[in-house]
């Protein structure tokens, strides 16, 4: 039994002691998925804060303003051009949604606004499909002017490797979240967000309209979307499968908390950084793979004992 669990836990700690500069390697890009992850799931934190509606949509949302930035570009417009044009896409998206879906959902049920999100999940996923084909893009990164190449370092003899494009991907993931955190947390929007998610009738009562401040948070996650649609596609390139990576941003949430920007921050480096460890450390000995399970385990854990997350509010209904 002693060396079964030596087996199974002492070889990857020898491992990772006796090779710190593969072990730092690791820990490198786990951070750079995890703060990417934690991009995506600050756009359902937005949205599950201003109305409650868990927006099933953000996924496809990351996929469809990539597609409509790298589609634009191929149809001549210039990089930058297209940017603000997608933008301005996002924007008529976020209205179209609080016009045509939020507004006369008012007062329905959680699970009627959470299926309206899985319809909007599902026309987008079409429309992305008739406009840009189902075709992988290639990100205009270069056009961007997104870093590419790497960096060396040699730690005590070692070698670690930095992309460039993955340096950048974290600085920018980084810049916009302690933006958006800012924003709504210092601004008179910010606080009227916080207001709506707090009670919506309270929030009507002193003159704060509900649309308007749908409008916007429906943007500023259009924003995040298209935030990691842009450095997701740099690194993958751009296709309807990254919707697969931005489900990653579920368990995020459960860990982090469904209405804390900080948790979806810590949630995302818990997340990346440790199944990046898995996956490289205990896979030959649980099988290849672990990477695409290891979130939704850790997450199944922390439902059972601790289902409000890390830094998520305790919701306590009285009956």
């Amino acid at each position: 039994m002693g060396s079964f669990i030596y087996s199974v836990l002492g070889d990857p700690f020898v491992q990772m002691l006796q090779m710190p500069d593969f072990l730092m390697q690791v820990v490198w890009e786990g951070f750079v998925s995890g703060i990417l992850y934690a991009l995506i799931a600050l756009g359902f934190v937005l949205i599950f804060k201003a109305s409650g509606i868990f927006n099933f949509a953000q996924g496809i949302m990351v996929v469809f303003s990539g597609l409509t930035l790298v589609g634009l570009h191929e149809l001549g417009v210039p990089a930058f051009l297209a940017l603000f044009i997608t933008l301005g896409v996002m924007y008529v998206l976020a209205f179209s949604v609080e016009r045509l879906v939020l507004r006369n959902l008012v007062n329905q049920p959680d699970i009627i606004l959470f299926m309206a999100t899985i319809g909007l999940t599902n026309i987008l996923i079409g429309l992305g499909q008739w406009i840009f084909g189902g075709e992988t893009k290639s990100m205009i990164t270069e056009q961007l002017w997104l870093p590419t190449g790497s960096s060396v370092w040699e730690p005590g003899g070692g070698l670690v490797i930095f992309q460039h494009i993955d340096i950048a991907a974290a600085v920018i993931a980084a810049l916009l979240i302690i933006c958006l955190a800012l924003f709504f947390s210092k601004t008179k929007v910010g606080r009227a967000l916080r207001a709506v998610a707090d009670d919506h009738q309270a929030s009507l009562s002193v003159g704060i309209s509900l649309n308007h401040i749908w409008v916007i948070t429906w943007f500023a996650a259009g924003i995040v979307a298209l935030v990691a649609g842009i450095m997701w596609g740099a690194r993958s390139d751009v296709s309807f499968s990254l919707q697969i990576i931005a489900l990653k941003a579920l368990p995020v949430l459960v860990l982090g908390g469904f209405t804390s920007v900080p948790g979806a921050i810590v949630g995302g480096l818990i997340i990346g950084i440790g199944e990046k460890l898995f996956e490289i450390y205990w896979g030959p000995l649980f099988g290849s793979g672990i990477e695409g399970w290891f979130a939704y385990v850790i997450a199944l854990i922390f439902l059972l004992f601790r289902p409000q997350g890390l830094f998520g509010e305790k919701i306590i209904e009285r009956v």
